[in-house]
């Protein structure tokens, strides 16, 4: 469990933080089903001592009262990720860009004189000169350098992250440059991963173009690449100096990325945040139909609970863990099936489905969350089912190296109780995973 300098109460719902017990300790009421192989998160949030700037808690604005209207710009969304003297801004909202003074914060987000922009054969076309004016705007003191990788989770590579440390090496950047991420998941994992190796760490800026990495992989410092064995188990936990989220990147974002992005903002629904499952339900048309306002919610809502579970458990030791539904079986498609023949959200739509399933048959949720789950999905234009080549073997094998493995033992995340609520669990009925599996597997 990383070390959280702040006070902390426990809170259901959210707004009730300050009538909470002064004697109660919630890390260990929270994490205290751990020795027991068992770990359900519950609805925890963080607050500071008074005299500090409030945190911002994932269920503190009724969700269903959110307004869905017209795209506008101004002064961004800012939510904080809260590790003490690491913590950091995330930014959102439209037109980002167009405001140089957010990326030119130099005491806290630009160190040095030398910045290397990380992005891909896609996005540098498309946003590569406008991160570069933002970030030289008026200040001609500082130098941009960049490299532009190719497109794909199957170049997410030892080989491809060499081309970054060519450059860097290249451009004699020194121990005060700053990297930046400017795409995707991929480009934001394999960015992170170089500058937390780089000279043995230098400073780093997410700038993801696309909903999966604004919802989900640009926050938390989740870094890395894949091995031709399984997905991301090269890496490290690195966090980012700001994440800065410009909206009016999704109006380029292909409709099969945006579903894909999509998969994650429902998991937030489905673990730990069951109003805001509702407020998707009501509002998907309007999420696929790009209304800007429901995407910046649903992009805020979602950083919030990324946030919020961070702030707790940084480096994965239970809590962070739940965020992990469907993955394990995603996972096991993706490296299975072939490093981007899915998107990643689209193996892990197909893996929360098997996750569902697997709840269900333990007798942990009842039907009507298996349908909802299945019904949102389907609206959603995104997989319920594994593809048709993936046999049980191929999934146990590749699930037997999943980084959630502990002492042989595979520990999955499971639905469990009403919705919005789940366990990280190793304790479970094996009968209950081969059923899933011979289920969705012809083989």
């Amino acid at each position: 469990m990383a070390s959280i300098s702040n006070a902390f109460s426990l809170s259901l719902p959210c707004n009730r933080i300050a009538n909470s017990s002064s004697d109660f300790n919630p890390i260990t009421s929270a994490l205290s089903g751990l020795d027991s192989g068992e770990f359900s998160p519950g609805r925890v949030a963080v607050s500071k001592p008074s005299g500090i700037g409030g945190r911002i808690c994932a269920n503190a604005t009724p969700v269903m009262d959110q307004p869905v209207g017209e795209k506008s710009s101004g002064a961004p969304t800012i939510v904080e990720v809260d590790l003490g003297n690491r913590s950091y801004p995330i930014y959102i909202g439209s037109g980002l860009f167009d405001q140089p003074e957010l990326l030119q914060n130099f005491d806290r987000h630009v160190h040095g004189k030398k910045v290397i922009v990380v992005t891909n054969t896609t996005i540098a076309p498309l946003y590569l000169d406008k991160v570069v004016e933002a970030l030289t705007k008026g200040n001609t003191a500082v130098s941009v350098e960049y490299v532009i990788l190719p497109d794909g989770e199957k170049f997410k590579d030892m080989d491809t992250l060499m081309k970054v440390f060519d450059k860097a090496i290249e451009s004699r950047l020194d121990r005060r440059c700053t990297f930046v991420a400017l795409g995707g998941g991929v480009i934001g994992d394999m960015c992170g991963f170089a500058a937390a190796s780089f000279l043995r760490g230098v400073n780093f800026i997410q700038i993801p173009t696309t909903v999966m990495a604004q919802v989900d992989s640009s926050v938390g410092g989740k870094t890395g690449i894949n091995h031709p064995l399984g997905k991301n188990l090269i890496g490290a936990f690195y966090q980012p100096q700001c994440v800065l989220i410009d909206t009016d990147t999704l109006d380029t974002l292909p409709d099969r990325e945006l579903a894909s992005g999509l998969a994650e903002v429902i998991k937030y629904g489905l673990i730990r945040d069951a109003e805001f499952f509702e407020w998707q339900e009501k509002n998907m048309e309007k999420l696929i139909a790009r209304n800007p306002n429901a995407l910046a919610y649903a992009i805020k809502r979602s950083c919030e609970n990324k946030a919020e579970v961070v702030s707790f458990d940084e480096k994965e030791s239970g809590l962070r863990a739940t965020l992990n539904l469907g993955h394990t079986f995603g996972h096991a498609i993706e490296t299975g099936f072939g490093y981007g023949q899915w998107l990643h959200g689209e193996a892990v739509a197909a893996g929360m489905v098997m996750a569902v399933d697997m709840s269900y048959r333990l007798g942990w949720i009842d039907s009507s969350i298996v349908k909802r789950v299945d019904d949102i999905l389907l609206h959603t234009k995104l997989p319920t089912a594994p593809p048709e080549t993936m046999t049980v073997e191929m999934f146990k094998s590749v699930m037997a190296v999943d980084k959630k493995v502990a002492d042989g033992l595979l520990r999955l995340i499971l639905l469990k109780g009403p919705l919005g609520n789940c366990v990280f669990t190793g304790e479970y009925d094996r009968k209950a995973l081969d059923d899933t599996l011979s289920a969705f597997c012809k083989s």
